[in-house]
């Protein structure tokens, strides 16, 4: 790499390769795509990682982003990729999809939502 593996971190919400050198943290979840925290980071933002506690702390307020965030446009709107992206549970579920009843067509950040309602 750049030689940069002690002085910064990967953060994704994402997969990535065994061969990522230094401090990597991945699968955070909710992800991006649906509002999840990683969402609202900005260039700038100060992140503290404590790996003993298992913690990532962004020093910046991401309420305020947060209810500004509005979800991607869809880059397939149909198809196989769509139905995809309509029935794939979160990377911390298994990122396995989840069939719908009745035909009925639920987005990503619904289905979020009910599987966060039903934990609580």
């Amino acid at each position: 790499g750049a030689g940069l593996a002690d002085k910064v971190a990967l953060i994704t919400d994402g997969r990535f390769s065994g061969a990522s050198h230094g401090l990597v943290v991945g699968h955070v979840s909710p992800e991006a795509a649906v509002g999840g925290p990683l969402a609202h980071v900005r260039d700038g933002d100060l992140i503290t990682i404590n790996i003993d506690e298992r913690i990532v702390d962004v020093q910046a307020d991401l309420v305020p982003r947060a209810a500004e965030w509005k979800p991607p446009k869809a880059v397939y709107p149909s198809g196989v990729f769509a139905k995809y992206v309509r029935l794939v549970s979160s990377a911390s579920e298994g990122a396995v999809t989840i069939p719908l009843s009745n035909n009925c067509h639920v987005t990503h950040k619904e289905k979020q939502h009910e599987t966060t309602a039903a934990r609580s």
